[in-house]
Parts: C-alpha cells; sequence; structure tokens
C-alpha cells in the first residue's frame, strides 16, 4: 500500500524540484538591500544561474520611513515616490556592480522591488524556486553578529534550498 505523502518521479521529465512536471524555469532568488553582503550573495546567484541555466530574481524589501507631522496628525509618510526611486536605483546599482563582477551577461536578472519586511517577502517570492540565496548579514546595527535576523528568519522557514553566503568582508 502506497502513503498518500509519496510521490513517484520520472526521472526522463524535464522539471525543476518542487514546482511539478513540464515546468522548465530555473529560477533563483536573491535578497538585496545595498549592502556588501548583498552583492556578494548576488555575485554568488549568478555564478550559479550560469551554471544551472536560470533566471534570477533579485527582491529588494522597503518599509516606508514615517516622520512626525502636527501633533492631531501624529506620524506621516516620507514622500513614498522618492523612497521607491533611491531603491530602485540602489538595487541597479548592486545589480550592475554584481553583473561586472561575474562576467555573465547571459543570465536573466528580473527586478523586483516589493514593499514589506524582507524575511517575509523574500520567502514570498522564493515559494517555487529552486534556490533562495542571502547574505550572511545586512544592514541590520549589530555589527557583532554572525548571521542577520533576516537570513536566521529565513533559515528557520525557507520554502526552498537555502543559501547564505558567507563573505570574507571585515566585519564577517
Amino acid at each position: 500500500m502506497r502513503s498518500p505523502n509519496l510521490s513517484t518521479i520520472d526521472p526522463t521529465e524535464d522539471r525543476v524540484a518542487g514546482r511539478g512536471p513540464n515546468v522548465t524555469e530555473r529560477r533563483i532568488v536573491v535578497g538585496v538591500e545595498g549592502s556588501g553582503y548583498a552583492r556578494a550573495a548576488l555575485i554568488w546567484a549568478i555564478e550559479e544561474a550560469h551554471h544551472r541555466s536560470a533566471v534570477v530574481d533579485v527582491v529588494t524589501c522597503y518599509s516606508p520611513t514615517y516622520v512626525p507631522a502636527a501633533p492631531d496628525l501624529g506620524y506621516v509618510p516620507l514622500n513614498s515616490l522618492d523612497l521607491l526611486t533611491e531603491v530602485e536605483k540602489m538595487q541597479g546599482d548592486v545589480i550592475e556592480s554584481a553583473v561586472e563582477a561575474t562576467n555573465h551577461p547571459d543570465v536573466e536578472i528580473r527586478r523586483v522591488v516589493k514593499k514589506g519586511r524582507a524575511a517575509d517577502t523574500l520567502m514570498t517570492a522564493a515559494e517555487g524556486a529552486d534556490m533562495l540565496v542571502v547574505g550572511n548579514r545586512g544592514r541590520g546595527g549589530f555589527a557583532g553578529l554572525r548571521l542577520g535576523s533576516v537570513s536566521q528568519s529565513i533559515a528557520h522557514h525557507s520554502p526552498c534550498p537555502l543559501v547564505i553566503v558567507r563573505t570574507g568582508l571585515a566585519d564577517d
């Protein structure tokens, strides 16, 4: 008797693990927030995508910044269009730098910018992906930590295989 939790895989099918039969696109999701750690993770992801013939989805998350307003208004968001423009510029700069460092212009890179918490947004983006790649640290204020809070959260809840890239940066 077969268990309902077991499935049979035909090794001759062209498929990507975890995404059902006949799906041919391989996808690597990488989180980028502008740090050297994220740049190293993106370089690693581009190299891996080149070897796997995969696309790279570069995901950058942002949270609106609120500033005090008149006493009866509480807090109001800064101009979100300016924030989004800055986030997109930063993401583009990191992508350009990483592509130059890898010498793999053949790798397709898709840009995703989302408002929300980084760990949640990355895990949602990684559903159905072949791999999620992040740096071991980010822009958080605790320089002595070996693993940042986003990387740690994802390590416990990632919906797909996870690679945490250690950079060798001075405070790594």
